[in-house]
């Protein structure tokens, strides 16, 4: 009879316990479908919808405007305002331009600052317009006028140092008018050196570029051998200095190599927003 009774007693306690644990499991699955209506996991967007694509035509008018933009500011950053107000070999001549021209130097700073973010919106828009073609090395090539770009805005700070020395302030009153002369023109000739060096990244990007639109089949391969021979120019102009010092090169070349970017430009804003998506 106790065995009886305390196998009862063993099953109550038993069942008492499952009907506490079903409770809880209850209570466990109600919490937890509570947290996720409040907290989602994941965001309650429609993924349903494709992400909108850019075509190839909005990529080339995007990249054809921005290099268009750095076809105006760079020739007047270079000849309108460095080349006016530096004169090479003499520093209080320079320091007396630029002090006289403080807001057309600084016009100048922006023209060069305009040019690095159009290079970054130039390097986006062709990545998107040449991937048919090879979407790896396009994004390399992209990556590269990124780069390209990002040293540029660092050599710029050159200049940046150059007007704040310039600048009337506490500081330079006290500044030795000859240790004033090395600083700025220090930094101009740092500024000089570094944008002379990046066209080196630059003409390897438009060989880089060049074997791109000539290996598609939705570009004339002409611009392609063009964009190639633009690369080589700017590469044997820049690396001449460290290489071969006395050699001369003839001004005409820079000029032809300019000539045929902006033939790609005009055919970018001109055929390249009529264009189809390539199959």
């Amino acid at each position: 009879m106790l065995d009886r009774t305390r196998k009862v007693f063993i099953l109550v306690i038993q069942l008492g316990r499952g009907y506490s644990i079903g409770c809880h499991l209850v209570a466990l699955k109600t919490d937890k479908r509570l947290l996720l209506t409040l907290f989602p996991s994941k965001p309650m967007v429609d993924t349903s919808k494709p992400a909108p694509q850019i075509s190839l035509q909005t990529a080339a008018l995007l990249a054809g405007s921005a290099v268009l933009i750095m076809v105006f500011a760079i020739p007047f950053a270079e000849f309108a305002v460095y080349q006016k107000l530096v004169v090479p070999q003499k520093p209080a001549e320079t320091i007396q331009n630029i002090r006289a021209n403080l807001p057309l130097f600084r016009t100048g700073i922006l023209c060069y600052l305009i040019t690095f973010f159009c290079d970054v919106l130039a390097a986006w828009a062709l990545y998107l317009f040449l991937k048919p073609a090879h979407e790896q090395l396009s994004l390399l090539t992209a990556w590269l006028r990124v780069v390209y770009a990002a040293v540029n805005l660092t050599v710029l700070l050159n200049l940046v140092t150059v007007l704040r020395l310039l600048t009337p302030t506490d500081y330079v009153t006290v500044v030795d008018a000859e240790q004033l002369q090395t600083q700025v023109m220090l930094s101009l000739r740092s500024f000089r050196s570094g944008w002379s060096f990046t066209f080196n990244l630059f003409g390897i990007y438009l060989c880089l570029l060049g074997y791109l639109v000539f290996r598609s089949n939705y570009i004339p391969g002409l611009l392609g051998i063009l964009l190639a021979i633009a690369g080589l120019g700017y590469l044997i102009d820049n690396i001449r200095p460290f290489v071969v010092p006395d050699f001369v090169i003839n001004s005409t070349l820079i000029l032809i190599t300019g000539a045929f970017e902006v033939v790609f430009v005009g055919w970018l804003l001109i055929k390249g927003t009529r264009i189809e998506q390539p199959a």
